[in-house]
């Protein structure tokens, strides 16, 4: 009788707890649908349209490599293609159930059959083939004999894969096959489960993950750089793009084995202070005074998450150290230097004594408006490279991802004298002129600006006001083509209903040119690892399109820079260097090996092997041509570091390697000689 009691009890409290749940979901998806209305830079209608814009991209995340669904499941879920925008104007959100219920039970059967392989014996013979194809090209599985043939493919690929991976010699593999890959089955088997336990746990329970995903979807089917953000992601994202921030001073990852260990203690953290944390310490739980996180089979995702957050300033890491020892250690978060936001200059000695600074991120002062960032930093490292008598300037832009436009501005407003930077236009038609209006500049040296394909946001404002200014040679590959401006913004009075970063801003260079879904095209284009990956702007579902607008006249533009001239000195030397030959082969190996790789072949060992083989030798081969032909530019410290470098032997090492780096970068080689060319044309006129 009791018993009955409690279960009818606890029966209700989940009935309620998931009613609960259901109704804060269709609370965020009616906010996030009027903000979007009524913020976003070109809102799209809710009809039809925008429903099976919605209903494709949202499959496509929850199942990306089609290995969950059954193509029933999908014949199932196309009803909601056009009724989606129904079900969000009407109010009605109980479609979600069935992705939720769908997903959750397809990941069920994929754990049981995986498990149950490991009772089976698996055939190496060529009985079955192995068939690589573009990933556009897969479809979904047609029922469980298919998701059984994929999984039990997957499992013997795999093994053979490790076991190629851990031995070169095909010989002494095949003569410790059986015991070695008898060894490997079980290990992987709960390696792949792992994987799919970690799924199922990922933001708190499937249900969360599958409904905050969809919310994404949403403002994703608007365009690529809008999202969706719980409390957590937005506390991430703001620390990201600031300078200091409250940290524990501990970087994660996932090992092979699935264990999240310390990767990093960043030197002055908390961690760091504290003395009983090492790189490769095993994380076994994280405890608040108001919950617990155990680590088995979760996402490092998950982990950041927690830690992240600002909810959570004192947490009990249970450590196990190499010893095998475990322990518990109280942290509280301490302001720490974010370190990839920081910036720090370098001379290059060559006929010409030239600067270099490189620049990962537009970061800024997020609490107050007037706040010291990226361009402050810079300022004062420029200042101390002038003290170097320095004769010109690289600044690598390379892999910036963005930032502040702020900073962006700003950090432009040190290069010229007065003007305008870019134009700004809003949602309902109006514009703004973003100027700089300090007369005069920091620096009026020769300067080369370093950039690639993922150059992106900030980084390409800052870019190209240097080039319609005549200001800075750019070099490299043609950046990412992002030429809008996102604000966070909370989608209803209550924050936990959470928030969404949208793009409220398209931004023209002062020509009325866009680079949106374009990229700034360099001045002078190097060969490039990332040709043809389509990752840029313009390869992303439902990116704004590219236009223009009026431009400004009267701009105070500089002289003309020799662009044509040295073009040519740069082609001589690139033409017939082995390096940059071994970039495009590699470029060329990647492509065919995973972008465009369509092959199939018998799931033996040799072939496996052989296929294996092949593509690591061409990729040693080729770079080891980088490496045995990498260039020894003379690089140093300016003199003012000195003393600051004997202070801390971890700063001592990390300056060693990043000089190293710098030395035998050959596109900062290839920037150096670009501007020493430009240094001599301009003293020569």
């Amino acid at each position: 009788m009791h018993r009955s009691i409690l279960t009818s009890i606890l029966l209700f409290l989940c009935l309620v707890s998931t009613a609960q749940e259901q109704d804060q979901f269709c609370d965020q998806l009616q906010a996030l649908s009027h903000t979007v209305a009524e913020n976003h830079f070109s809102p799209k209608t809710v009809d039809d349209q925008l429903s099976a814009e919605i209903f494709e991209l949202f499959l496509s995340n929850l199942d990306s490599d089609k290995r969950f669904f059954y193509q029933s499941d999908i014949d199932t879920f196309i009803s909601d293609k056009e009724q989606i925008d129904d079900y969000i104007n009407s109010g009605d959100c109980s479609f979600i159930n069935k992705y939720v219920d769908t997903l959750n039970s397809r990941i069920n059967q994929a754990k049981n059959v995986i498990a149950e392989l490991e009772f089976k014996t698996f055939d190496y013979s060529g009985k079955d083939t192995l068939r690589f194809k573009r990933e556009k090209d897969y479809s979904y599985l047609k029922n469980e004999n298919a998701l059984s043939k994929y999984w039990n493919k997957r499992i013997r690929y795999n093994i053979l894969y490790s076991l190629i991976e851990s031995d070169s010699s095909l010989t002494t593999i095949k003569s410790e096959f059986k015991s070695r890959a008898s060894e490997l089955k079980p290990k992987l088997i709960r390696k792949e489960i792992c994987k799919l336990d970690e799924l199922q746990n990922r933001s708190g329970s499937i249900a969360h993950y599958v409904k905050e995903l969809f919310l994404n979807v949403y403002v994703l089917a608007h365009d690529p750089n809008s999202s969706f953000f719980n409390a957590t992601d937005k506390e991430m994202f703001e620390d990201s793009l600031s300078n200091d921030a409250l940290t524990f001073g501990i970087i994660t990852a996932q090992n092979d084995d699935g264990d999240i260990v310390i990767a990093h203690i960043t030197p002055g953290s908390a961690a760091f202070k504290d003395g009983n944390f090492e790189v490769n310490d095993i994380i076994k739980s994280l405890r608040t005074d108001r919950e617990t996180l155990e680590t088995y089979c979760i996402s490092n995702s998950d982990v950041v998450a927690f830690t992240s957050d600002h909810n959570h300033n004192t947490i009990t890491f249970k450590i196990k150290k190499q010893s095998g020892t475990i322990k518990d250690i109280e942290l509280t978060k301490t302001k720490t230097k974010v370190e990839e936001n920081s910036v720090k200059g370098y001379i290059i000695e060559d006929k010409s004594k030239v600067g270099y600074i490189n620049i990962q991120n537009f970061y800024t002062n997020l609490e107050s408006p007037n706040g010291l960032g990226l361009s402050n930093d810079v300022a004062k490292e420029l200042y101390k490279l002038q003290k170097e008598n320095i004769s010109g300037l690289i600044l690598d832009l390379r892999f910036n991802g963005g930032g502040s436009l702020k900073e962006a501005a700003d950090l432009s407003g040190m290069f010229i004298n007065r003007g305008p930077l870019s134009i700004f236009k809003y949602n309902n038609g109006e514009t703004f002129t973003v100027k700089d209006l300090n007369r005069g500049s920091l620096f009026t040296k020769p300067i080369v600006v370093l950039v690639n394909n993922y150059s992106a946001s900030a980084s390409e404002f800052f870019a190209a006001a240097m080039q319609d200014y005549n200001r800075a040679v750019i070099v490299g590959a043609t950046t990412h083509g992002k030429a809008t401006a996102q604000v966070i913004i909370p989608i209803s009075e209550s924050a936990e209903l959470g928030f969404t970063k949208l793009t409220v801003e398209k931004f023209y260079r002062i020509t009325g040119e866009s680079h949106q879904a374009k990229g700034i095209v360099p001045d002078i284009a190097l060969p490039n690892l990332y040709d043809n990956f389509r990752t840029q702007e313009q390869f992303e579902a439902h990116a704004l399109k590219n236009d223009s607008i009026s431009g400004l006249n009267g701009i105070p533009k500089l002289q003309d820079l020799p662009i044509k001239e040295l073009f040519k000195l740069s082609q001589a030397r690139v033409k017939n260097d082995l390096p940059f030959k071994s970039i495009k082969a590699l470029n060329r190996l990647i492509l065919d090996n995973y972008f465009e790789l369509d092959t199939e072949y018998l799931l033996t060992l040799d072939n496996v092997f052989n296929e294996t083989k092949s593509y690591h030798d061409q990729w040693d081969i080729l770079n080891q041509q980088i490496d045995a032909n990498a260039p020894d530019l003379d690089v140093t410290n300016p003199s003012w570091s000195n003393d600051f470098l004997t202070a801390s032997s971890e700063e001592k090492l990390i300056n060693a390697v990043t000089l190293k780096d710098i030395r035998e970068d050959i596109y900062i080689e290839e920037a150096n000689a670009i501007l020493q060319d430009l240094i001599q044309l301009k003293s020569a006129n």
